[in-house]
Formats: structure tokens, sequence, C-alpha cells
């Protein structure tokens, strides 16, 4: 056996998400399709992250192992055909260590969300970013932003299906760009709850928004209760952007 490691990019409007689904397609499904198409084996394929119905990626890794004898480029070359109408490419595929995993050896990752300010609605970014009519505050977001970095029990900011032990985890950042009518907030740590960065931008909005404050922010998160939370952002505007290895 072989272990292949891929970096992934994809558009998420079509999927359930990244892992298996009852009730609709997904990316890991439509890759491991591909698999079983181009080798005949049922080789399962693990992600870095298992992104939300509607999460895009830039460079999501992953790892799989099939025994097929065949060259990381050909096997680039054959899922990329073979994954074809879907929205998914291989941008690389290289042979790892038998103990790399694309989840448990993960450094750090990466996200990217993406705000659009303005009244018009979304042509052609229409499911690819967050539109906001109303005028945000980029300043007053990245102050409110900063309370968040740091170690902290984020059940504010966690699903109530969150299936992780702990709500504790290490922001290691959490900034707020602005770039004409855009904004992006970009976060980072170790690992993530389930809808920790959707909350967290969905109450940052509220602070750009002027109807929350950053002491709003800090009371939010010290409250420890989904309760508190003030807004979830759409699935839209997050991108998976990279993930760390040793």
């Amino acid at each position: 056996m072989t272990r292949f490691a891929l970096t992934i990019e994809y558009d998420g409007r079509p999927f359930m998400g990244w892992q298996h689904q009852d009730h609709g397609p997904s990316v890991q499904q439509s890759i491991e399709d591909a698999l079983h198409a181009i080798t005949g084996e049922d080789a399962l394929v693990h992600a870095a992250g298992r992104t939300d119905a509607g999460v895009h990626a830039l460079a999501m890794r992953a790892h799989t192992e099939i025994a097929k004898d065949i060259a990381p480029f050909r096997l680039m070359e054959a899922l990329n055909a073979r994954i074809r109408p879907d929205p998914v490419a291989i941008n690389a595929c290289e042979i790892v260590p038998d103990d790399w995993h694309a989840r448990f050896s993960c450094l750090a990752r990466h996200y990217e969300y993406r705000i659009v300010q303005r009244r018009a609605p979304l042509t052609f970014e229409k499911g690819l970013a967050w539109r906001i009519a109303n005028e945000l505050d980029a300043d007053a977001m990245h102050e409110a932003a900063q309370r968040l970095v740091g170690r902290h029990d984020f059940t504010t900011f966690r699903s109530v299906h969150c299936q992780a032990d702990s709500p504790l985890r290490t922001l290691d950042r959490l900034d707020v760009v602005r770039t004409g009518d855009r904004i992006s907030v970009y976060a980072s740590a170790r690992s993530f709850l389930h809808h920790q960065v959707r909350s967290m931008v969905g109450c940052l909005s509220l602070v750009g928004q002027g109807k929350w404050t950053p002491d709003d922010m800090t009371s939010a998160l010290e409250a420890r209760d989904r309760a508190a939370l003030g807004l979830n952002a759409p699935s839209d505007g997050l991108y998976f952007v990279r993930a760390d290895y040793p």
C-alpha cells in the first residue's frame, strides 16, 4: 500500500460538506468515487478538516492509501479527469510516509472569511461571499477580534451539535482586514470547534455595524453559553485556506 497526500481545491456550493452524508453529495464521496473508478479499490480519503455544507477550500490537505502501482502525477491527472464535472480539483499529489496523517499530523489550520459590503446583490460571487449592506467598521471589528485570541472556553461560539470533547481551544490569530468594499477575517488555530469561525465572524459583523461593542464580544465569550451568541455567519464566505505540517 502507498500513502498519497492530496492538496484539494473545491467550491462547496453543491455539497453537503466534506464528509459522507446520507442526504446529499459530499466532497469526500466525489474523490472516493473517482479513486474507485481508477483503481477498483474502496480507498478512504481523510482530510485535515471537515468543512460544512457550502464551505469552500483553497488548499485542503488529505491522504489516501491505494495498492495500485501509480505515480503521483498520474494519479492526480486521473483524479481530475474522473471528478469532473464536480467543482473539485486536485492541485498536488505526493507520496508520504505511512505515519503521515492529514488530520492528526496537522499543526495548524487557517481559514479566511470573505465579506462584501454593498447594497446591491451579489452576482458572480453569490454563494462565495457574505454580502452585508450596512456600513462596517473594520477597525472596531479587529479590536473585538483580539478579545478572542488566546486559549479560552469557546462554548458560546460552538455549535450545539459539536462533537469535540472539550470547548477549550487556543486561537492563534483572528485578524480583520479591509480592502475597498471587501473585508476578510483570517483565523488560525491548531483546531477549531464546529461552527467556531462562522460564529465568531457573525458576532464581529454585529460589532462592525455598531450593534455590539468589543466589550459585548468579551461578555459573550465569558458567558460560555451558546444562548449568548449574537449571530452565526452563513457558510458562503468561509474558505479553508491551508494546513501546516512538520
